[in-house]
C-alpha cells in the first residue's frame, strides 16, 4: 500500500501494532529494492519505506537537497505514521540518511541496521567526483550517468544471477529524474561527518557489508563497526555494495537473528 507524506511517495505492508522497520534505500534507487526484506518480514514486522525525495515516485521540486532535509523528511514519516520506536535500516545513501538520524534523534529508534555505508564525509576527491556526476548529467543526460553508475554497485556474478530483476533495477534508475539525481549527489557531497557519533550510539546495531564492495569496503565498515559499543559485524557473501538486492538470503538471515535477539532482550 502507498500513500503521500509531506508530498513524498511512501509505502507500508504488514500490521502496524507490529515493530516496525523504516527501510531506506540507496543511489540512485527506489523503495523497491528492499522488496525481498519487505517480502520477508511484513508477517512480524511493519515494514516502511519511501522514496527519497527526487528519486522514484517522490518529485524533485528544485532539486536542493541536504542530508539534513532527507531527515527532516524522515522525521515527518515517523510522525505521520505514529511510529514507536522503529528499527532502521538504511543501504548506502540510506546509511548516511540513517547515521544522521540517529545522531539526531537516537531516541525515537529501537534499532539500528547499515548496509554497505560508512560515517565519514566524502573528502576533496570524492566531491570532486560528485560534481563532474552532475556536469556529466546536464550534459549527456541521466540515462548515460546511471548505465554507467549502476553496474558499479553489482559484481558481474549478481548482474548475471539477478537478470530481469537487474535490468529492471537499471531500467528505473536510468528514466530518474535528473534534478532528483543531482539533487541527492549535492546533498551527499554536502553531508556531515557522523564519525564521532558512533561510541555515542546506545541502541543495538547491525552492520552488514558485501565481500565485494568497492564502493564501501569490508574493511571500512569493520572499522565503523568497531568504533560502536556492542554492535554485530557480517560480511555478506559474493555480494558487492548492493547486499540486500545481490543476497538477500543471507541478509535477511542476519536481520532477523539480530531483530529476534535484540527485541526479545
Amino acid at each position: 500500500m502507498s500513500l503521500l507524506v509531506n508530498n513524498l511517495a511512501v509505502f507500508h505492508e504488514g500490521n502496524s501494532s507490529n515493530v516496525s522497520i523504516l527501510f531506506i534505500h540507496g543511489f540512485p534507487y527506489d523503495h523497491q529494492m528492499w522488496k525481498h526484506q519487505v517480502s520477508a518480514f511484513k508477517s512480524t514486522h511493519y515494514c516502511v519505506s519511501h522514496d527519497i525525495r527526487g528519486l522514484g515516485e517522490s518529485p524533485a521540486g528544485d532539486g536542493q537537497f541536504t542530508i539534513e532535509y532527507f531527515v527532516d523528511d524522515l522525521e515527518q514519516i515517523i510522525e505521520n505514521l505514529k511510529l514507536d520506536h522503529p528499527v532502521l535500516c538504511g543501504l548506502s545513501m540510506g546509511g548516511y540518511i540513517s547515521l544522521r538520524a540517529v545522531e539526531r534523534m537516537e531516541e525515537k529508534f529501537r534499532a539500528l541496521i547499515l548496509c554497505d555505508t560508512k560515517s565519514e564525509a566524502d573528502n576533496n576527491e570524492a566531491k570532486l567526483k560528485r560534481a563532474a556526476g552532475i556536469k556529466r548529467i546536464n550534459k549527456e543526460g541521466v540515462q548515460k550517468f546511471a548505465a554507467d553508475f549502476v553496474p558499479n554497485c553489482f559484481t558481474k556474478e549478481s548482474i548475471e544471477k539477478l537478470g530481469e530483476e537487474y535490468i529492471s533495477i537499471l531500467g528505473r534508475s536510468m528514466n530518474s529524474n535528473p534534478e532528483g539525481v543531482k539533487g541527492c549527489l549535492l546533498a551527499m557531497a554536502g553531508r556531515t561527518d557522523t564519525t564521532d557519533y558512533l561510541s555515542k550510539i546506545k541502541i543495538p546495531v547491525l552492520v552488514l557489508c558485501g565481500e565485494k564492495d568497492t564502493l564501501t569496503s569490508p574493511e571500512t565498515m569493520k572499522a565503523m563497526a568497531d568504533k560502536i559499543k556492542g554492535s554485530e559485524f557480517a560480511i555478506v557473501p559474493g555480494s558487492g555494495h548492493m547486499s540486500a538486492v545481490e543476497n538477500p538470503l543471507f541478509v535477511n538471515e542476519k536481520i532477523g537473528e539480530f531483530l529476534s535477539k535484540e527485541l526479545s532482550a
